[in-house]
């Protein structure tokens, strides 16, 4: 185990320093992260080898870090604010999320149509497209410190997208099932797999806010938050562990919940604080779930992407940007909104490799579908990924707000 840890250590810092270089040339930092992670993976040099991705201990930390960067996501969650703008938010969240599921099973469905490959299929490549990654668009806006109607639409954003990707996606997953044999998520456990993790936030969060409203001081400021960060993730990983074997919970979903709980109990100035004395270990979960993201990623797959992962690139970010655009000029939103959000909301790879691994899974007696999935959405979340980075940093460069 030591000599595991070592060399996921040794890669996070290859990862750190990539990342300066990446600046150097105007680059995010996350495409330096991203290149150490596939390089030094499992299919690479082997520096972070498949044992380390599937090692309990590496798992954990995983989680941990998931909740801590949903910690600043929830901090935005203020009732305040939302009030303002939470119906245009959800209304523009609908109308990219399915309009994204839309235009993807369209393009799939005319495509296997053409093809003779079932086109129940077509629903499966919908569902896993329309979820967005949050943490490649989380570490520009915090690496460049991004700020204006783009990034405080795009935060609260990535958290409602979370919650329809997970509805949509398991929905679809369960009607597969009907289709091949396999397991599949009971259509009563998508709103515990919503829910739950929100109460899980919400429980730990609450006793927080009640304790950093009390104490002034910066190192029982940071201790208080990484205690309620740690249970937060204890609590979810119990969970997880004796009550739901063989679901998921979302551990970032518990990070939002948990913040938003504690930023709406203390002042403004006081969440400041708070969020200051956070950065670097922001810093470094961005940086870990990020190099995690590329690690599986095996870029052999590139030279055999083919048709299929084209339409999968295309039309998905044709439904992002469009759909974006389509629900903040429905709901009035400031014009950069409108002409740059849908930029910011293509990242993908993390949460398509997941939802992939779960498809398979309920299509594991039709292994001739599951070569198309496994195959289009692998190559995909490669090139996607690199394009989705650079064009979301244009987005918030053309937005004004980097």
């Amino acid at each position: 185990m030591m000599i595991d840890l070592l060399g996921w250590l040794i890669t996070l810092v290859l990862a750190f320093a990539a990342g300066k270089l990446m600046t150097k040339i105007k680059m995010p930092s996350i495409l330096g992260w991203l290149i150490v992670g596939m390089l030094f993976g499992p299919h690479t040099i082997k520096l972070m080898p498949q044992r380390i991705l599937d090692a309990g201990w590496y798992k954990i930390i995983l989680m941990w870090m998931q909740c801590a960067f949903g910690v600043m996501l929830g901090t935005e969650l203020i009732w305040s604010r939302l009030k303002r703008s939470g119906k245009a938010l959800i209304l523009t969240t609908l109308a990219q999320s399915l309009g994204t599921f839309a235009i993807v099973s369209l393009a799939f469905g005319i495509a296997f149509g053409i093809t003779g490959v079932p086109v129940y299929l077509a629903f499966v490549f919908g569902g896993i497209a329309l979820a967005t990654a949050p943490a490649p668009a989380l570490s520009i806006v915090n690496e460049f410190h991004a700020r204006g109607p783009v990034t405080d639409t795009l935060l609260p954003m990535t958290i409602l997208d979370d919650v329809v990707g997970i509805a949509v996606f398991f929905t679809v997953n369960s009607l597969i099932a009907r289709e091949a044999s396999g397991g599949s998520v009971p259509l009563h456990m998508i709103p515990v797999m919503i829910f739950l993790p929100v109460l899980i936030g919400a429980a730990a969060g609450f006793p927080t806010g009640l304790f950093l409203r009390k104490t002034t001081r910066k190192a029982w400021r940071l201790a208080t938050l990484l205690g309620g960060i740690t249970v937060t993730m204890l609590i979810g990983l119990l969970m997880n562990t004796h009550l739901l074997s063989g679901i998921t919970l979302n551990y970032m979903l518990m990070g939002v919940s948990f913040s938003a709980v504690f930023s709406n109990l203390i002042t403004q100035e006081q969440l400041q604080k708070v969020n200051s004395c956070f950065d670097p270990i922001l810093s470094l979960a961005l940086l870990t779930a990020i190099v995690d993201l590329g690690a599986p990623l095996d870029y052999h797959l590139i030279l055999g992407a083919g048709l299929y992962t084209f339409i999968y690139i295309a039309a998905r970010a044709f439904g992002k940007y469009f759909g974006a655009r389509f629900g903040a000029r429905l709901t009035h939103m400031p014009d950069t909104v409108c002409k740059y959000l849908g930029l910011t909301l293509l990242p993908h790879s993390g949460v398509s490799l997941l939802f992939t691994g779960i498809i398979c899974s309920t299509l594991s007696s039709a292994p001739a579908l599951v070569q198309i999935v496994q195959g289009t959405i692998a190559a995909a979340a490669i090139i996607n990924e690199f394009i989705a980075v650079i064009a979301a940093k244009k987005g918030f460069a053309l937005a004004g707000e980097i």
